[in-house]
């Protein structure tokens, strides 16, 4: 698969597989062992980056926990020197919802409990999930400095930043990559594509199908009713939705005609072909849908190609998005 780089020269696959709906947000966790033979599949196909975090987590049907990084841990593990594993500390769960920690001995307490998950002695790229209001994110960079040399991680991101954020954490311990939500329903964060450029950190977007509203493989009619599926209350898809996502579907099914390929695949080689430091996380439980996203990376837009679709979207019509999951701070 296509590469993109990421920082200064962490080189990953051009589409990152995340996991996260495997155990997490999108109703009862996956078969163990069916999602161990999809997230090896991937590796096949050329994926290099996977995504996960010590807050993914669900409840089985039978009661139990299912951990996400345990679950990529033991499914990489025969290939740990060929892929980057991407993890993510200072959200806590809790019975009241999540919480940002971002204290220096939660943090360690987190990476040795990440480690420990994933069987492996050094996390590829750690992300702080989520900013703390409550802790400087200078003291957040100086941990990572000292992880960094300490060889427990080798490369540190934030994710949902904004760019004071970025300036401050940068000037500590130069940043690999944000991890920001970007798709053609959510382009806010192109705002940060200057700084981004000019301090040479690379852009891990997650997100970028909307939470799938952009593969239209979803109906007026679509349901969600399963317990712990987080698309039952996100409002692009909510019935009023498709009609107001017409016109953005309409235009992703030309372009996928075009270019022989599907509306999903498009949205994601929109972003890869923006910037040789964008990628993409695309997150699911089925092969065909792996294959698909990863398609995407053989896809070539023009500039001009590019362009034109900004020009669209800055003039089109949407519905509402999901914007986050609410964490307290």
């Amino acid at each position: 698969m296509k590469k993109q780089i990421l920082g200064k020269n962490l080189k990953v696959s051009a589409v990152s597989l995340g996991c996260m709906g495997m155990t997490h947000a999108y109703g009862v966790p996956a078969d163990v062992n069916e999602m161990t033979k999809l997230i090896e599949e991937a590796v096949n196909m050329g994926y290099t980056m996977f995504d996960t975090a010590e807050c993914y987590a669900g409840t089985n049907s039978d009661g139990s926990m299912a951990y996400n990084e345990e679950l990529v841990g033991k499914a990489l593990r025969a290939y740990r020197d060929k892929v980057v594993i991407a993890s993510k500390f200072g959200v806590q769960i809790t019975p009241t919802g999540l919480h940002t920690d971002s204290r220096p001995d939660t943090i360690r307490k987190s990476i040795e409990g990440s480690l420990k998950r994933l069987g492996t002695d050094y996390i590829d790229l750690y992300y702080q999930h989520r900013v703390d209001a409550n802790v400087p994110v200078e003291e957040v960079a100086g941990v990572m400095k000292e992880l960094i040399k300490e060889g427990k991680i080798l490369h540190w991101g934030i994710s949902e930043v904004d760019e004071e954020t970025i300036q401050r954490a940068h000037a500590v311990c130069p940043i690999t990559a944000i991890q920001n939500r970007y798709s053609m329903m959510y382009r806010d964060t192109e705002d940060l594509f200057p700084v981004l450029e000019e301090l040479n950190i690379g852009l891990v977007a997650f997100s970028p199908l909307a939470n799938g509203a952009l593969t239209d493989a979803y109906k007026k009619s679509t349901t969600f009713n399963e317990k712990g599926d987080y698309r039952s209350f996100m409002p692009q898809f909510k019935p009023e939705a498709y009609d107001a996502n017409k016109e953005l579907l309409d235009m992703l099914h030309h372009i996928a005609e075009e270019k022989n390929s599907t509306p999903a695949a498009i949205s994601l080689a929109w972003m890869i072909c923006k910037r040789p430091w964008i990628v993409p996380i695309a997150g699911t439980r089925k092969l065909t849908r792996l294959k698909e996203n990863a398609s995407a990376a053989d896809i070539e837009l023009t500039t001009q190609e590019v362009n034109k679709i900004d020009k669209l979207l800055d003039n089109m019509k949407m519905s509402e998005i999901f914007g986050g999951s609410r964490v307290n701070r």
